[in-house]
């Protein structure tokens, strides 16, 4: 049985918020701590990235946080990247509008000239990252011993970037009545030397344990040539839909995204080696469906967001399975599932083998076979067969797989529907992407039937759990799919961005 927010005891102001956004029932990390944190009880939460832990603490630190004065935010919330740092203050920016607060985010690559104007009209919830803070504090911008409210958010990716020196100096600086969340994937190592020192008998909460096994994601080990990684990935992405693709550098990210273009997919890079602007366009592109691939660093891996990611691809292998279990949680976020997929050269293939061993996930390389995205695959924890799909030297480039044009999710389209979008002037399909989970066929239907008669509509849902992937297929005539188009894509609905396209083959250059 879900508990809803309105149960935890959160003001009703906050629970209408919510729900005009469709989110009713909390999960589990929200379940477990809202209560102690809105007691003002400190907080550890043990908790993989992706399980809701930004409305976890972000919610009672809006309950309870009282106005600021210039300079001297009362709340703060420190994040290790970017683009962290500003999903935190997209997500919680409307919450706070709705109990009369406002939420601010300071971090490097962008001028400082906003971010001192901000400060000077007063700023009730400060997010940000460490370096950009420490600053603002040294000009004198930013005085912390008002802050009475302190998060530390995925604590453990601050201590691997090297940033637990700054955070303690941070934290040394905060009001010494302070209430302190610390959130993370790991509660052990520094994490634990730094509850000790800056938090006041917290109740810990493993709600959402960060072992592999929680991840509902398929994942493949494919066992590939170094030269056909790229046409293995522009067939992925063309397969799945909305990816993430990581690499080990910047300029590889760079290269693959000219790459994939070449091949007919829309991909955009990010990385530290990019302005803000740069890496903010990128993600927007990519979270309003203009861009099928988001190619990025390590270093942004934890800062991506996305609703209805369908795939992973790790196009250069992680160094550890820290990262790997950074990376893959860009997909299967909040309960949904996804396809995780390794393109594994010879000569990687020991280095992977560790990392499958460190994540419980020893199971063979395989062939690429793109038929057996959507069925086959492990997850971590579970057993590999009695008899291991069939390993296999790496595949000549001639023997990859047929590429499938059409694009498609972890769900599958009736034939008959891609049938009728082939006929010529019958009926054109529509690709409809970003949809609220709860949506039904129905609700899509009223929605587009208003250019005209609507064929049939599919939702695409995962064919183990019957969940709604986020994405659907529209059939209707020429016109009025064009009318549809033109009205549709990039509106609100139910308080999401759509993306609404044709759902036809591409051409390919070259």
């Amino acid at each position: 049985m879900t508990t809803t927010f309105a149960q935890l005891g959160l003001p009703n102001a906050l629970v209408r918020s919510l729900e005009a956004r469709d989110i009713t029932d909390a999960f589990p990390v929200q379940e477990a701590t809202i209560p102690d944190a809105l007691a003002g009880r400190d907080v550890s939460g043990k908790a993989p990235t992706g399980s809701g832990k930004t409305l976890a603490f972000g919610l009672p630190l809006l309950t309870r946080v009282d106005r600021a004065m210039s300079g001297k935010p009362r709340s703060l919330i420190l994040a290790p990247t970017r683009e962290l740092a500003e999903q935190i203050k997209k997500e919680l920016a409307p919450l706070a509008k709705s109990v009369g607060r406002n939420v601010f985010a300071v971090y490097g690559g962008v001028s400082y000239g906003p971010q001192k104007a901000a400060m000077r009209k007063g700023v009730d919830v400060l997010v940000a990252t460490p370096g950009r803070l420490e600053d603002l504090i040294e000009q004198r911008t930013v005085d912390l011993r008002e802050a009475d409210i302190v998060v530390v958010d995925e604590a453990d990716r601050m201590a691997d970037m090297g940033f637990m020196p700054a955070v303690r100096r941070i934290l040394d600086q905060t009001s010494k009545r302070r209430q302190t969340l610390l959130f993370s994937a790991t509660l052990d190592g520094d994490i634990a030397t730094l509850s000790k020192r800056y938090q006041n008998d917290p109740v810990r909460h493993d709600a959402g344990s960060v072992e592999p096994e929680t991840i509902d994601a398929r994942h493949h080990f494919w066992l590939v040539q170094h030269h056909d990684r790229v046409q293995h990935t522009a067939d992925l992405v063309d397969k799945s839909g909305r990816s993430i693709v990581f690499t080990r550098t910047r300029h590889g990210a760079d290269r693959l995204a000219k790459q994939l273009s070449r091949e007919g997919i829309n991909a955009v890079a990010m990385h530290g080696g990019r302005s803000q602007n740069q890496r903010n366009r990128a993600l927007q592109s990519f979270a309003k469906g203009r861009a099928q691939a988001l190619i990025a660093t390590d270093v942004a891996a934890r800062g991506i967001h996305i609703d209805a990611v369908a795939s992973v691809i790790h196009f250069d292998p992680p160094s550890d399975h820290k990262d790997y279990l950074h990376r893959s949680g860009r997909t299967a976020r909040a309960g949904a599932t996804g396809t995780v997929v390794s393109l594994v050269t010879g000569e990687q293939k020991r280095a992977v083998r560790r990392i499958q061993k460190d994540l419980d996930l020893q199971v063979p390389f395989d062939e690429p076979r793109l038929d057996d995205i959507d069925d086959g695959g492990y997850r971590i924890g579970e057993a590999a067969p009695a008899k291991p799909k069939r390993t296999i030297p790496a595949p000549k480039s001639n023997t990859r797989p047929e590429r499938k044009t059409q694009p498609s999710t972890n769900g599958r389209r009736p034939s008959d529907s891609t049938d009728r979008a082939s006929k010529s002037g019958q009926s054109d399909s529509l690709y409809v992407a970003n949809l609220p989970w709860k949506t039904t066929d129905d609700d899509v239907a009223r929605l587009f039937e208003r250019y005209g008669d609507v064929h049939q509509v599919t939702i695409i849902t995962d064919r183990r759990t019957g969940r709604s992937k986020g994405f659907a297929f529209v059939d209707m005539p020429q016109p009025a799919a064009r009318s549809a188009i033109a009205g549709l894509h990039a509106t609100k609905f139910n308080g999401r961005d759509l993306t609404v396209r044709f759902a036809k083959p591409r051409n390919h250059r070259g």
